[in-house]
């Protein structure tokens, strides 16, 4: 009769480093509860009452202005398409220099360190500084996504490089290829799939960060969403959101589209 199989048991000192970061994680929720004031959870079912008023001022769209509303958004879109675009540009170089395999360690880490500085900084903050360099309007839109998605694709490109196959880089390697040439033919083929997929699903995410730009003056659907939010006109606001959700899945719809054909 044969042994039934036993999964191996981790000792006490094996299992001690994953105790740590769970229950580090633990104790860190349990002290933000009080700074994000996670007791007002109560209220969402005390004060329900308060929430189905301004939810039926919302169920009534008006599509008066539609054509307004549908121009304003193509312009987020593009907005968008252009911010990610030149996101793109920037982390392709970069993301290669941030790769432990590819760039020396005096040059990866500077990177990094530079990556990090543009993913932490908001979106709006980016915004604002431009704003006031070049004035309103969706250029400030457009520099503010570049820089902001440019630091968070640098960091997925690297990654991605950084889980690349050896194989093809030693065989162009053998060729006698130089570096660049080893980049441009043993790791780019490689990546290029994942690098579009990236570059596509933020390119979503864009389209409403650019929704949000448009509340400080960077043009757009949200200076728009701004005006009628300002005026407590909760029914253009419905209309706007619903035009807003209607772009973004149409978006949706279209890079998964694209990711299909990458696969």
């Amino acid at each position: 009769m044969s042994e039934t199989l036993q999964p191996p048991r981790r000792t006490l000192i094996q299992s001690a480093p994953d105790i740590l970061i769970w229950g580090g994680l633990l104790l860190l929720l349990a002290l933000a509860f009080k700074p994000v004031e996670m007791d007002r959870l109560v209220l969402l079912f005390t004060k329900s009452e308060n929430m189905r008023q301004f939810g039926a001022d919302l169920t009534r769209p008006d599509f008066t202005r539609w054509r307004l509303y549908v121009s304003q958004m193509w312009v987020t879109v593009q907005i968008a398409m252009w911010g990610t675009a030149l996101a793109v540009v920037i982390a392709a170089p970069f993301g290669l220099a941030c790769a432990r395999n590819i760039a020396p360690f005096w040059i990866q880490q500077p990177m990094r360190l530079a990556m990090n500085l543009l993913r932490s900084v908001p979106d709006l903050v980016m915004g604002m500084l431009f704003i006031v360099a070049t004035g309103l309007g969706p250029f400030a839109g457009v520099m503010a996504i570049a820089l902001n998605t440019g630091g968070v694709l640098a960091k997925l490109f690297s990654e991605a490089v950084e889980s690349i196959e050896k194989g093809p880089v030693e065989g162009v390697r053998a060729t006698g290829a130089t570096p660049l040439q080893e980049v441009i033919w043993g790791v780019v083929p490689q990546v290029a799939p994942l690098w579009t997929s990236y570059g596509l699903y933020r390119l979503e995410s864009n389209a409403r960060s650019a929704t949000v730009l448009g509340l400080i003056g960077a043009g757009g659907i949200g200076q728009t969403l701004f005006e009628t939010l300002n005026t407590f006109d909760y029914a253009s606001v419905s209309a706007i959101a619903l035009v807003v959700v209607g772009a973004v899945s149409l978006i949706d719809f279209l890079s998964q589209a694209i990711r299909s054909r990458l696969i």
